[in-house]
């Protein structure tokens, strides 16, 4: 693909791979060494990563914040060091116990967890501790012990329950805000029904208004296709103020343009700016009657061939 061309990329991570290698993969496919990604998937978890190539990457500040939604399994009956499958074992519940689990104590214990919450990050996360990850302060044999902080789990929806071998596998549907760790949760609801718990499955199906059924398989991926170019990103994102010539012209030179009386004070965060020939010029915050502008975005990768809006899924995502 032409090598200065923008915009973002859904990709469908496969089981294994690290975020990092997802990047990789695509700088050399985009020919570019400008590919960033929003919100890391562990190795362990799939599902959707939105990529931003050149100078989209600006959008994903925009994306890490949205809701995301995911799949996942939590297998009660014991926990992990890392709360997932990849870590060792604490301690195997008795067999009895996770037997006498009931449906009404686990639709209890999922209650719990749902709303807003305080939720205690993994001590594996990637949370920087004094300029450090977690995680790496984990593996170096340090004892982290991350504080509390507050998330909001919108769905937390029971599917099924299975048992197997002296287990309870969960499988579950979870709506939440950004920060929030599903492995956190697996833990602490086996901890709230007395025998512990771990993920041992994680799929990311949301993020925003973008699905996982617009991504393709990272093995497969034509980026040229596959890229969604800046107007139609950002404007998903962020909402969209459509320029006249001459207002396309004044927020190219730094002015203020007017735009009439304020925005409803929920709408009024960054917009996407669009030219009348539908580049994207750049994202604009409303004070007192106008716009100015926060991120420029450079003509030439604005313009650059991409997915048109109409091609697009619709945007009725909760976000």
């Amino acid at each position: 693909m032409n090598g200065s061309a923008s915009g973002l990329v859904l990709i469908d991570k496969p089981q294994g791979w690290t975020s990092h290698d997802a990047v990789a993969r695509t700088r050399r496919l985009a020919g570019t060494r400008k590919v960033g990604h929003a919100g890391t998937l562990d190795p362990m978890a799939t599902g959707l990563l939105i990529l931003g190539i050149n100078s989209s990457t600006r959008l994903l500040t925009y994306v890490v914040g949205l809701d995301k939604e995911y799949l996942a399994t939590i297998r009660l009956g014991a926990a992990t060091t890392t709360d997932d499958a990849e870590g060792e074992e604490l301690g195997r519940a008795p067999a009895a116990a996770v037997a006498a689990i009931t449906t009404e104590a686990v639709a209890a214990g999922i209650l719990a967890l749902t709303g807003d919450i305080s939720q205690q990050p993994s001590a594996v996360s990637a949370i920087k501790v004094d300029g450090v990850r977690a995680y790496a302060r984990v593996r170096a044999g340090e004892d982290v012990d991350l504080p509390s902080r507050p998330v909001t789990v919108s769905a937390f929806e029971l599917f099924e329950a299975t048992p197997v071998d002296g287990f309870l596998d969960l499988t579950v549907r979870v709506e939440c805000s950004s920060g929030t760790y599903i492995r956190a949760l697996a833990r602490d609801l086996g901890a709230d029904l007395g025998v512990g718990g771990h993920l041992t499955s994680l799929r990311r199906t949301r993020i925003g208004p973008f699905r996982i059924d617009e991504a393709g398989p990272l093995a497969e991926l034509d980026v040229a296709t596959a890229l969604i170019g800046p107007a139609a990103a950002a404007t998903r994102i962020l909402g969209r103020l459509d320029l006249t010539e001459q207002q396309t012209i004044d927020l190219g030179h730094g002015k203020r343009i007017d735009v009439g009386a304020d925005p409803d004070p929920s709408q009024a965060g960054p917009v996407a700016a669009i030219a009348p020939d539908g580049r994207l010029v750049g994202l604009v915050e409303f004070r007192g009657g106008q716009a100015k502008s926060i991120v420029n975005f450079p003509p030439d990768e604005a313009s650059a061939p991409a997915a048109s809006a109409a091609a697009l899924p619709g945007t009725d995502g909760a976000a």
